[in-house]
């Protein structure tokens, strides 16, 4: 192998290339980059098995090959060279990655025992706009539950809609929902009930990169694919049968207060303060034209914040772990949203106002007084 490139370019790719690397593995090849070097571009594989990644730049090739190197001391020096070019050949069993002015030596490992990403790539099934998995996947993988042992809520169920597709996460704690989800152009109609990794989509939006992303379905593997331009994203289908989340949506209300979400995040920061000692519980008492947000915590103290709103219905009460309203906020742009509810013990709904598409829901904690 033999080949030069631009420093940049190389830099631009390694950091979420290394999202994929192994840390604790006991296969020492899954901790190393598979570097190939063919056809005027240098592609870059890494895998946990879990989650498979390959990403390219143009790259002037006088020697085809493949090798793996050690990946984090790969990333780390590379990240921290200011030269505009960098070549890179292999001697006998190294890897020599030069400079002007700079000269690395990496032990290589058999490019043979590298996995491959996925086995076949299968069927495109649709195409993604950027901004769709931006804004609309970002709002509903944060809900995954984060505990593989249970693996339907670990992870994003997509179901198919007349239009589009409709996408769900649930930790049995909280549930996010949005549907009407557009895409650019939809290739199979056979396919709906995929469920995939929370991983995969949180990976999927942090890609940087401005191309259409198009999702490919391999039945034959159980896999599914997304490729963005130079970057491919390869993660395996969860088979698991995911819970009948539909049965725990309220379909009316008794209270709904509008508010700005800016105000709304900042009180909740405020209590949370005072909520560390105390499970995160944070309180909501619903008046005529304002909600009250507290917390308590008799060690330390306790404290309240006003939120201006528009309160349709009764007066209520309600608590809820405040990490949860902070991860939702957190991840909506709109100001102005609502939030409905029947009860103190029954779920509350947060939507974004004017739109139907979307809407979160927490469960609430029960207190005492």
């Amino acid at each position: 192998m033999k080949a030069s490139f631009l420093t940049e370019n190389l830099q631009k790719i390694l950091t979420f290339l290394n999202h994929a690397v192994s840390g604790n593995s006991q296969l020492e090849i899954l901790s190393t980059f598979l570097i190939i070097a063919e056809k005027g571009r240098l592609t870059i594989n890494a895998t946990d098995l879990e989650i498979g990644i390959s990403s390219s730049i143009p790259a002037n090739i006088e020697k085809e090959g493949r090798v793996c190197v050690p990946a984090k001391t790969f990333f780390d020096l590379v990240n921290n060279i200011s030269e505009e070019k960098l070549s890179i050949e292999t001697q006998e069993k190294n890897l020599v990655l030069k400079g002007r002015k700079i000269k690395m030596v990496f032990q290589t490992q058999p490019q043979e025992d590298f996995p491959k990403l996925y086995g076949d790539k299968g069927e495109e099934a649709a195409v993604f706009k950027k901004e769709t998995v931006l804004s609309d996947f970002n709002r509903v993988v944060f809900a995954a539950s984060q505990d593989s042992s249970r693996p339907a809520l670990s992870g994003v169920l997509i179901k198919k809609e007349k239009d589009g597709f409709l996408m769900v996460a649930t930790d049995g704690y909280r549930l996010s929902l949005k549907n009407n989800i557009v895409i650019k152009t939809k290739k199979r109609e056979d396919v709906d009930g995929l469920l995939l990794s929370a991983r995969v989509i949180k990976e999927l939006a942090s890609i940087k990169q401005d191309e259409d992303i198009s999702l490919f379905v391999s039945d034959k593997n159980n896999q599914a694919v997304f490729v963005q331009g130079e970057t491919t994203l390869a993660g395996r289908l969860i088979e698991a049968e995911y819970p009948n989340y539909e049965k725990i949506i309220p379909t009316d209300f008794g209270t709904k207060a509008e508010f700005d979400k800016d105000e709304m995040q900042k009180a909740i920061k405020l209590c949370s303060v005072f909520a560390r000692e105390t499970a995160n519980i944070v309180k909501f008492s619903v008046k005529k034209d304002k909600i009250i947000v507290s917390a308590n915590t008799p060690s330390v103290g306790e404290n309240t914040v006003e939120v201006d709103g528009k309160v349709i219905g009764e007066e209520n009460e309600i608590a809820f772990n405040a990490r949860y309203l902070l991860d939702l906020f957190a991840n909506i742009d709109e100001e102005d949203m609502s939030f409905e509810m029947t009860g103190p013990l029954n779920p509350g709904v947060f939507k974004i106002s004017g739109d139907n598409s979307f809407l979160h829901l927490i469960m609430p904690i029960r207190v005492q007084g």
